[in-house]
């Protein structure tokens, strides 16, 4: 990790995503790196540019709630980005409980695993596959435990082939990892995987040297390109499971359409 830390290394990632034209300023003169220059992005927020220089190099880590906010708004962050960058400057309780190794709730067990019809799957704070019921691993051999499922997107060359959408689910991915670890980027297992996929995988090094953060709680849709049953449109909830850092993730078709009876075939019960 740079000498930067955490926070300089995420405004610095930001800022160099941002052009003068989004923020209404000039582009004068030439511009020997991309994004805003210091100077404009410290104008914006309102603060000296030396004093954002001492963030950026991390000679300063904590700067007050009102300077935090005021970078947000220069940065052009959502919710969930300025939440983060409150977090990175010690605004935000960090949150780091002591790490055990990650155990699905019994309950949650039974339950994902009575869905006979329903792909189902349980991932832990890094998106390792915890537990699968058998419909998830029959939709695709990624969803099975053991599986981490970054590792399976950026180094695994069969998977891109089983989304349409592949790019927007690999940058997904790592911003969904970004949000879940939060401000514990010195976790041990954390940079075990980020140097590994960083080694292997030129477009995981610029997706995760972006610094996106998205909370992908809630649902969406997710279109499979299966080698038996051809394609599959589904939508899919994320569920969080109280006081743990897992997720359920549920896949379901529109009942009665093509890919609610291509989904039936799949039931290693049938």
């Amino acid at each position: 990790m740079s000498t930067a830390g955490p926070l300089g290394e995420f405004l610095r990632a930001r800022r160099d995503l941002i052009g003068p034209s989004d923020v209404g300023l000039p582009a004068h003169g030439r511009r020997r790196v991309p994004g805003l220059r210091r100077e404009e992005l410290a104008l914006l927020a309102g603060i000296s540019a030396d004093y954002y220089l001492r963030l950026e190099q991390g000679r300063d880590r904590r700067p007050s709630a009102q300077v935090l906010d005021a970078l947000a708004r220069a940065l052009l962050l959502d919710a969930e980005g300025a939440a983060h960058l409150r977090r990175l400057g010690g605004q935000a309780p960090a949150g780091r409980p002591v790490r055990r190794p990650e155990r699905v709730p019994v309950g949650i067990r039974q339950l994902v695993g009575s869905w006979a019809r329903t792909p189902a799957f349980v991932h832990g704070r890094h998106l390792d596959v915890l537990f699968a019921n058998p419909m998830a691993t029959a939709l695709t051999p990624i969803y099975r435990v053991g599986v981490n499922l970054l590792r399976a997107v950026f180094l695994d060359p069969s998977v891109p082939a089983l989304y349409p959408a592949a790019e927007a689910v690999a940058a997904n991915a790592v911003a969904g990892l970004r949000a879940q670890v939060g401000v514990e980027v010195d976790d041990p297992r954390l940079t075990e995987l980020v140097e590994e996929l960083s080694a292997g995988s030129e477009r995981f090094r610029r997706l995760w040297a972006r610094h996106d953060v998205a909370v992908r709680a809630g649902g969406g849709l997710r279109v499979f390109r299966h080698p038996v049953v051809g394609e599959l449109e589904l939508r899919y909830e994320k569920l969080t499971i109280n006081g743990t850092s897992q997720s359920v993730v549920v896949y379901h078709a529109e009942p009665g359409s093509p890919s609610d009876r291509a989904l039936a075939r799949l039931n290693p019960a049938v």
